[in-house]
């Protein structure tokens, strides 16, 4: 059985970074989850259309092709707001569903597993793996990590406009009726609010080699 290792959690807790370090090590492949998302609702919007809107969404998911992750526009604002929306709605979820297991059964260029991050992945999309990683961290610090991410992009924003759009998203992520961000029973948890990329990195680490999940040497 392929293995995969599941990391859930919030936006800019480090997830993303953490998993990107994990398929190197352990030379798996990597599949953002996120950018699903993201690409469903830049999908929408680059439509005219409203993100919340079913059919408009569920129109995006079902037309994504594997380009349209490469798109540099994925990592604004508004389109995160966007693909915190079009998640919430039950028939994206379920298209984007068969994405993401077909992508850990059938890894792409002969990888011997699959390194997944999102927010329903332990809970959800991969439920019965042994392996599963939770990462959270601060909201003021998130908040930090997001604004500097924009600005080294070049693109200006304010503290206070970042912490109230990431409040909302946690709140839609958290709240909705369909596959909310939570933690798995079985997962384990890391804290990175005072802690910097290679300590989570070690923790992460010795969790999977604890569950018997060592690096190819």
């Amino acid at each position: 059985m392929i293995p995969v290792i599941a990391i859930d959690g919030p936006a800019a807790a480090g997830k993303g970074t953490l998993a990107r370090r994990i398929a190197e090590t352990y030379g798996f492949a990597y599949l953002d989850t996120g950018l699903l998302y993201r690409a469903t609702g830049w999908k929408v919007l680059s439509a005219g259309d409203d993100p919340e809107n079913p059919e408009s969404a569920l129109k995006g998911a079902q037309t994504l092709a594997p380009d349209d992750l490469d798109n540099p526009e994925l990592r604004g604002d508004e389109t995160a707001q966007a693909a915190s929306k079009v998640a919430a709605i039950p028939s994206v979820r379920a298209a984007l569903l068969d994405f993401q297991r077909n992508f850990a059964e059938h890894p792409p260029t002969g990888a011997k597993g699959a390194v997944i991050d999102g927010r329903d992945i332990g809970t959800v999309v991969f439920p019965a793996t042994p392996y599963k990683l939770f990462i959270i961290a601060a909201l003021e610090v998130r908040a930090e990590r997001r604004l500097k991410e924009l600005r080294q992009r070049g693109i200006e924003s304010i503290h206070a406009r970042v912490l109230q759009d990431m409040k909302d998203r946690d709140a839609r992520d958290s709240q909705r009726d369909i596959a909310p961000l939570a933690k798995a029973e079985d997962a384990f948890q890391i804290d990175t609010t005072e802690m910097d990329a290679e300590s989570v990195f070690s923790a992460a680490l010795s969790y999977l080699v604890s569950r018997s999940l060592k690096p190819a040497s």
